[in-house]
């Protein structure tokens, strides 16, 4: 069952640090109740909101485009700079897309945050989807998740065997707006976890919201919680069947609805045993926050897919009026280069000779043509990446991508009607 327990904090510094900081005294830390087998009934009212949510996701899934799938990696930017430890830096849609291009390609002048947040975007991605697959999860699964991330210094790596807080001072947890279960009893509220991660017990939205509550309760490593925390978010989406190419940015509306998100996971923290009615409604309080923050995620999902199926019919027309100033009357083929490229710029909105022989399989003169032509239309721009290298750049989609950004980190999640109140990329200049 969920409770409190007193412990006696024994500060260990004589010195060196301010007097308020080297405190002694007593604190409590929660241990919440297990996940696997628990019996949840929610209201009426928050079971409808959690219908309502995935109703909005699946019609999400229907899309005609597939553009989401491509972009997606892109709406998850925001919590990649957040897994970085960067102050107040923001690296722009198209620095971080450079990045990921270097991750292949030789690309100069780039700054060490553009490739730390694009190696955690590739990580974070692809262990998701490794996770997403797998029959059975298990603790050393999610520690290889953690440690991918947490490269430098070592010892933050793997299953915490020492208390942390957070909040309050760096040295004590007696002033800690929440500590985390003892460290002895880490790995039995990861081995359920990791058990209830795997069944199907409850809807996905509802055991990805238990998930992330749980984890971000347990609090279970020295450092990368946060970004582990999100991860599972997607993976549990995935591994029920909601969430397929999609991914969500649950994350970034959650950061949005930050004083909801901190009042739900504080509700979630509740004394009670297992289908108590103390328990069901503080989950319900919390289960509750995260529907909502998934539906609102669907819906700017569902609007970028929108607008980027308008910029594709802009895109064929300027290519038509182009080919008939041309004298062509025959439309491009559907195997030629530069179609094959229009078709995954969203994806790819940077992109190189290189890049485009190597995804797509065509000749390094009909890369180069292509490119060359798209220029020529003003579909993309040449930028130089180099010595002698020349990148080419859809400003068209990344002013889309940093739009919906800014867009869901507005509080009325419309720039329009009210500015962002978090860290988002600057407006385009464009």
């Amino acid at each position: 069952m969920g409770h409190y327990s007193s412990h006696y904090w024994e500060n260990p510094h004589d010195s060196g640090i301010p007097r308020s900081d080297r405190r002694s005294g007593g604190y409590r830390a929660y241990t919440p109740t297990a996940l696997a087998g628990m019996r949840l009934a929610v209201s009426p009212a928050v079971d409808a909101e959690v219908a309502a949510a995935e109703r909005a996701v699946r019609s999400l899934n229907r899309g005609t485009h597939g553009d989401l799938g491509l972009v997606s990696r892109f709406l998850l930017r925001s919590e990649a700079i957040a897994s970085s430890y960067i102050e107040g830096i923001t690296p722009s849609p198209q620095s971080v897309a450079l990045a990921e291009l270097a991750l292949d390609e030789d690309v100069r002048g780039l700054t060490e945050t553009a490739q730390q947040v694009a190696r955690n975007m590739t990580i974070v991605r692809a262990a998701s989807d490794a996770l997403s697959t797998k029959d059975a999860l298990t603790i050393g699964e999610l520690e290889t998740l953690q440690s991918s991330l947490i490269t430098d210094p070592t010892d933050l790596q793997g299953v915490r065997t020492t208390q942390n807080w957070i909040g309050g001072s760096r040295y004590h947890p007696l002033e800690a707006a929440h500590v985390p279960p003892p460290p002895e009893q880490v790995r039995s509220l990861l081995e359920d976890l990791v058990l209830y991660m795997a069944g199907a017990a409850h809807s996905p939205i509802v055991q990805a919201a238990l998930v992330h509550a749980q984890f971000e309760t347990i609090h279970p490593f020295p450092d990368g919680n946060g970004r582990v925390g999100r991860a599972l978010i997607h993976t549990v989406l995935t591994r029920r069947g909601l969430t397929s190419e999609v991914i969500l940015p649950v994350s970034l509306v959650l950061a949005t609805l930050h004083e909801q998100y901190i009042a739900g996971l504080g509700a979630f923290r509740v004394e009670g045993g297992p289908g108590s009615p103390e328990v069901f409604a503080a989950y319900e309080v919390w289960i509750s926050t995260f529907a909502h923050a998934v539906h609102i995620a669907a819906e700017q999902a569902a609007d970028l897919e929108r607008r980027l199926a308008e910029l594709r019919e802009e895109w064929a027309r300027i290519i038509t009026e182009a080919r008939h100033r041309e004298g062509r009357v025959r439309a491009t083929r559907r195997d030629s280069a530069l179609s094959t490229i229009l078709d995954a710029l969203p994806g790819t909105p940077v992109l190189t000779t290189s890049t485009v022989t190597r995804m797509h399989g065509v000749t390094t003169t009909a890369a180069q043509n292509a490119l060359a032509r798209l220029a020529e239309y003003g579909i993309l721009d040449p930028i130089s990446i180099g010595r002698a290298q020349r990148a080419y750049v859809s400003l068209d989609v990344l002013d889309l991508i940093t739009h919906s950004e800014r867009a869901m980190a507005s509080r009325d999640f419309d720039t329009a009607s009210s500015p962002p109140v978090r860290a988002a990329p600057s407006r385009p200049q464009r």
